[in-house]
């Protein structure tokens, strides 16, 4: 028999270099795609050990800048709401300066070196990616974030007792952030352009968030409205009255939980615009 023949004898398998494995029919199914939350505590995890060390000193660099910039002002503003708008403004900015300026950047290299790559062959949800590497960078906000508050308020005699709002201003202003931070990486069409659009929504946030909203001009206080950042500026404010208006801080707060959800949604819907391409 000819090597021809002999091919031919082995069958359609033999032909495409496939060995038969005696009791499967066909190509082995894929696993199945993992739950979101369990996708995103790994991608959470993950980030937060990758981005531990390169990202602290710079976390140093935010808090840094933000106690400085209260010492300069502390010359220009003795007290009353313009002290108010400073420390809340200034701790903020250390969430935009993270969340905003630091994710920009990173999804913006993440697409430029083609990593993107990598998370498209992973079984977990695009909304995991983006969530857990969002989450991530907005947990090294948190100690940046208490520290210049805290000095802040000692530095303008601000009353400590209601900074525990931190805890939901943070998270939501965080959220909202490192969403427009993560939809400017993944949408802009090359990484230097991520970089600017990043350093842009920061310096956005330090101009219209630190200095007192009164002493702006008014077409200045509406491009204010449109920063995410301003209405968490606005609820941890509020706070340092001697009696809070709860329910502005809660509207303040609602404002921010849903454009947290607005921008991540879209972060989410430009992962899988650019994850395809």
């Amino acid at each position: 028999m000819t090597d021809t023949a002999h091919r031919a004898d082995r069958g359609a398998p033999g032909d495409r270099g496939v060995p038969d494995v005696p009791g499967v029919s066909g190509p082995a199914e894929l696993a199945p795609r993992a739950g979101l939350l369990p996708a995103l505590a790994a991608v959470y995890r993950a980030q937060l050990s990758r981005a531990r060390v390169a990202r602290i000193p710079l976390l140093f660099v935010a808090t840094f800048q933000s106690v400085g910039i209260m010492i300069l002002m502390r010359g220009v503003v003795d007290g009353g709401s313009g002290a108010r708008a400073v420390v809340s403004g200034s701790s903020v900015l250390v969430v935009a300066f993270v969340a905003l300026n630091l994710l920009a950047q990173y999804f913006g290299h993440l697409r430029a070196s083609g990593g993107l790559d990598h998370y498209a062959t992973l079984p977990v949800p695009p909304a995991a990616v983006v969530l857990g590497a969002a989450g991530a960078y907005a947990s090294f906000t948190v100690p940046g974030t208490a520290v210049t508050a805290v000095v802040g308020s000692a530095l303008f005699q601000l009353p400590l007792s209601h900074l525990w709002v931190l805890v939901a201003v943070i998270p939501l202003a965080g959220a909202a952030l490192a969403g427009l931070g993560a939809a400017c990486g993944l949408l802009a069409p090359r990484q230097e352009v991520a970089t600017l659009l990043g350093q842009l929504g920061m310096s956005a946030a330090l101009l219209l968030g630190v200095l007192p909203a009164g002493r702006l001009p008014e077409l200045i206080r509406w491009a204010r409205d449109l920063l995410p950042s301003t209405y968490g500026v606005e609820a941890l404010a509020r706070t340092f009255d001697a009696r809070p208006d709860w329910a502005a801080v809660g509207l303040d707060l609602a404002v921010c939980a849903g454009v947290g959800v607005a921008s991540l949604a879209v972060a989410t819907w430009a992962y899988r615009r650019a994850a395809v391409r």
